[in-house]
């Protein structure tokens, strides 16, 4: 017979050991073996389409089995994310996309951020802001007010590539502006913090854009009747609806009434621009941005100098790896504040900032301690929201688009009858006149969204990207990575730990400032802690959370199998999803 005792000491010994081993498996998802909750790819033969709002998604769906093509798609779950997250679009804002048009077999990039007032000079723009006692251009003022581009951005695609008539193509973005929509959790939390501040502004946000002068709650359905009759005019009229007819006139007539600068002139001379994609080829994959004045050029200059480290060898968020990481965005993002401006106004050294000599000098600088103080190795001549969203189509179109208002809601100003806000990127100007990026007139800002897009041997391959201000390109930086690098799927490649260094020079700040300190490292919290000592012990400052991190999404191209993979975000509102 067992003691007692024995059999007391037995029980506590194997109770130990079962909760050491349901520990182990807690720590190990069961569908990656990664140290990280994730969940299945989606996988469809015919299309895909992926937003951060379930309803668009399915909007763009629609499109697709309706006959309409990649770009059609794009373009109605623009218009349904507009309506649905205000909270990071609208056509009030910008727009980029990369395209992948099969049957030319080239990417497409195209430019649609708009320009500032053509008749607000520096000087009086000076004037003006020494009058209100700014030292900067403020977010929430109408001097921060350009062109919305994204109206143009969707006629430029669809004139090129679309194949659906734009009356069909908006219908349903139509009808859910005329009949409601249920708000989904993360928007309605962001709404009510937008609205709590932007209901004063001058113009018609409260009646626009709240119920009762609140943000809607989850689950609410919400209506703009306004936004649907704007987008019925666009449909009916075409592009010179918004830039030369009855929208621009109504925002022309608005602007002189209360103050804004922008006027009809410059909607009537506003135009997007197809650009030579900014490419780089990373261990095989040819990685492509759309660069000039926002921040893509960052990913590739990332890219380049992490190529010459063996990242698999040292393993996925270790401190050797993390390190690396940090002290290239700390290069890159000094160059980021010299160089990425509007190429109509600077002629960008990107031969050199793109140059895989370049990479290796930086290299050169990177040792086995955080580095101090960063500057930018090339002579002259924070957070936002928005959203990222793509699409594939059975032709094997692809189309990988950001959009935003820059703030949020951007500035709150809404034209009564409009149902938009407009965007606040002009805040991004410099103020500087030796600065490449300082505010001119008809001059577009630096921008922080960007879309990505990857070819392998050849053949289209990987349509992505994150919203999240200056995160964009350490996100679109680990989003590759751990795909190329550490062999994870798209969909565990966005659900993995993320991190953020802050502290990098802005593009709006004065040259004779340009010089990047130390700054703070932000993990998620599933960060090892021992990575985190290493990280320290190196000279870092680390953090766990207190940062934002951004959504993601993405399509990849099976040809093996001949079949679309889409990822979303796990963590809030998103969906892939295809036929």
């Amino acid at each position: 017979m067992i003691s007692s005792k024995f059999s007391t000491s037995a029980a506590v010994l194997m109770l130990i050991s079962f909760i050491s081993i349901d520990n182990l498996y807690a720590q190990i998802d069961r569908e990656s073996g990664e140290p990280f909750a994730t969940r299945s790819e989606v996988i469809a033969q015919r299309g895909m389409v992926a937003t951060s709002q379930p309803l668009a998604t399915q909007v763009g769906l629609d499109v697709l089995r309706r006959g309409g093509n990649a770009i059609d798609a794009a373009i109605a779950a623009n218009a349904a994310m507009g309506l649905m997250e205000p909270t990071g679009n609208g056509i009030g804002g910008d727009l980029f996309a990369l395209i992948w048009h099969e049957e030319s077999g080239e990417v497409y990039a195209l430019n649609a951020s708009g320009r500032s007032p053509l008749n607000l000079s520096y000087d009086e723009l000076m004037e003006i802001l020494e009058e209100q006692g700014d030292d900067a251009i403020p977010a929430y003022d109408l001097l921060s007010v350009s062109v919305p581009g994204a109206i143009d951005g969707w006629f430029e695609m669809h004139d090129r590539f679309g194949s659906m008539p734009m009356d069909q193509i908006l219908d349903e973005p139509i009808y859910y502006a005329e009949e409601g929509f249920p708000v989904s959790e993360a928007i309605a939390g962001a709404w009510q913090r937008s609205a709590g501040f932007l209901s004063n502004q001058p113009g018609a946000f409260e009646e626009t854009f709240t119920i009762d002068g609140r943000g809607p709650e989850k689950g609410e359905v919400f209506r703009n009747p306004d936004l649907g009759n704007t987008f019925r005019l666009i449909a009916e009229q075409g592009v010179d609806a918004f830039y030369r007819g009855e929208i621009a006139e109504k925002i022309d007539e608005w602007m002189r009434e209360n103050g804004g600068y922008l006027r009809y002139e410059d909607f009537d001379n506003h135009n997007s621009e197809w650009v030579e994609p900014q490419t780089v080829n990373y261990r095989g994959y040819d990685i492509y941005q759309i660069g000039g004045n926002n921040q893509g050029t960052a990913v590739l200059q990332m890219l380049n100098i992490l190529e010459g480290y063996d990242l698999a060898e040292k393993g996925f968020a270790s401190e050797e790896t993390m390190h690396l990481m940090i002290e290239a965005k700390k290069l890159a993002y000094e160059d980021r504040a010299k160089h990425y401006v509007d190429p109509d106004f600077y002629d960008q050294p990107l031969d050199r900032l793109l140059s895989k000599e370049y990479a290796a000098e930086r290299r050169e600088l990177i040792g086995e301690r955080a580095m101090q103080d960063v500057s930018t190795g090339v002579d002259v001549m924070e957070d936002g929201d928005t959203i990222y969203l793509t699409t594939a189509d059975s032709e094997g179109n692809i189309v990988s688009l950001i959009q935003s208002n820059f703030r949020g809601m951007g500035t709150g100003f809404v034209v009564p009858g409009t149902g938009f806000s407009f965007q606040n990127r002009g805040e991004l100007f410099s103020l500087d006149p030796a600065h490449p990026n300082v505010y001119e007139p008809g001059k577009r800002p630096f921008h922080t969204i960007i879309p990505g897009f990857a070819m392998k041997d050849g053949k289209p391959w990987f349509s992505y990207g994150n919203m999240g201000g200056a995160y964009q390109p350490v996100g679109h930086l680990s989003i590759l990575t751990n795909v190329i690098d550490f062999g994870m799927n798209i969909q565990e490649a966005g659900d993995a730990l993320r991190w953020m260094h802050n502290g990098s020079t802005e593009p709006v700040q004065d040259l004779d400032e340009i010089e990047g300190g130390r700054g703070t490292v932000h993990f998620e919290s599933g960060i090892d802690y021992q990575v985190v000592r290493g990280l320290r012990s190196r000279g870092h400052t680390v953090r766990i959370g207190e940062s934002f991190f951004g959504r993601y999404q993405g399509i990849l191209r099976d040809h093996d199998h001949n079949v679309w993979i889409g990822a979303s975000e796990s963590r809030v509102d998103g969906q892939a999803a295809g036929f």
